[in-house]
């Protein structure tokens, strides 16, 4: 979204104290997606708000406004709005949805097929060095590592596939253009160039203890499966686990010691039906299916022909892909061009040939062809 009166109606919206995304989605599908009626009727009808509500529409700030859409002038920066075609069609399918992200990198992986990596902050050295490895074995699997960028196991996962090439996107619980925690300054850096960051809240917006169950509502949203290393029984990685299963999402869940406490809540999660795993295999094994179905779904979004996209590959698209790799290794953005299928269905129909063994991912977004 480009129009610079447009994203100003959309930010009046979205800083109107009490109206929140399930009441600007209600609106906007009530306006058959036009936010410029949904603000009309709102300042219409401003008598019947909430004082706060009322002077916000209709006297809203225009220097933080101002200050809103000079941070998405800048080069990687956008406002992805729920009304657009890129919005990530697992996040728009949950309770409570956004009804727009703040990104600041690369938007487009978040269309991919995520897997979401949490863990306890003050992760014991063996947590992050599971995360640590799981994080580069499913991101060479061809997902993309999701977590929120906190200390411990979150931060372990994000370096790990930063490290190794891959992508990764954080999911933060303040402002774009705020980190938390500080220490993360030079993590923040490294995702904006190599990765996405992405959040509900506007620019300025500080850490406060009720935004990180939103944020993990999100992590959890985008992801098809949540993967938890370590947790205490009151970890808020617990909440994002519990938000995936609400989600129909997989869990995912590593034991650990009987006299680890950070052990406790990946058990108990175990006891309550999340999937015991020691592999990262068994996790792109179970996701495999459900990074089809994702798309198909990006494909019905974009027009295409949903028998065309994503099919086995023993199918003339699924052969078309080999081919293109026959010349050696290949970037996901080649591949698109060569194929013509988009990027998010490209990578699911990668996924599912890497567990066949035919496709071997490699850093960088590169993909080559298997002998055999």
């Amino acid at each position: 979204m480009n129009d610079v009166d447009l994203q100003r109606q959309w930010l009046i919206l979205l800083r109107t104290p009490g109206l929140g995304p399930a009441g600007l989605r209600e609106g906007l599908a009530t306006h058959a997606n036009h936010v410029s009626s949904v603000l009309e009727d709102l300042r219409q009808r401003a008598n019947e708000l909430p004082d706060a509500t009322r002077a916000w529409l209709l006297r809203p700030d225009q220097a933080r406004l101002d200050a809103d859409l000079a941070w998405l002038a800048q080069p990687g920066h956008q406002l992805l709005c729920c009304t657009e075609e890129d919005f990530p069609p697992l996040l728009d399918a949950i309770p409570q949805a956004p009804a727009a992200l703040f990104v600041a990198g690369d938007a487009s992986l978040l269309l991919h097929p995520q897997i979401a990596i949490v863990g306890a902050r003050a992760a014991t050295l063996g947590g992050r060095t599971h995360a640590r490895a799981f994080a580069q074995a499913l991101g060479r699997a061809g997902l993309v590592i999701t977590s929120g960028m906190a200390d411990g196991i979150d931060g372990a996962a994000h370096v790990a596939a930063l490290d190794a090439g891959l992508p990764t996107v954080a999911v933060v619980g303040t402002g774009p253009d705020r980190v938390y925690p500080r220490k993360h300054h030079a993590l923040a850096r490294r995702l904006v160039k190599h990765g996405t960051v992405v959040t509900e809240f506007p620019p300025g917006t500080a850490a406060r203890a009720d935004h990180f169950p939103r944020r993990n509502r999100i992590i959890a949203g985008l992801a098809l499966g949540t993967l938890v290393v370590e947790a205490g029984l009151g970890s808020g990685s617990l909440i994002t686990a519990r938000l995936a299963v609400e989600h129909g999402r997989e869990v995912f869940a590593l034991p650990g010691s009987i006299h680890n406490p950070l052990a406790q809540g990946c058990h108990q999660l175990i006891r309550d039906g999340a999937r015991l795993v020691e592999t990262a295999r068994e996790i792109v094994e179970t996701l495999g299916m459900a990074a089809m179905a994702l798309g198909r779904e990006l494909a019905s979004r974009l027009g295409e022909d949903m028998a065309s996209v994503c099919p086995p590959a023993a199918d003339p698209a699924g052969q078309a892909l080999l081919d293109a790799l026959g010349g050696g290794p290949m970037l996901l953005e080649e591949l698109a061009a060569h194929t013509g299928q988009p990027v998010a269905s490209l990578t699911a129909m990668l996924l599912m040939l890497e567990l066949e063994g035919r496709v071997e991912p490699l850093p960088g977004h590169r993909y080559q062809r298997m002998p055999g």
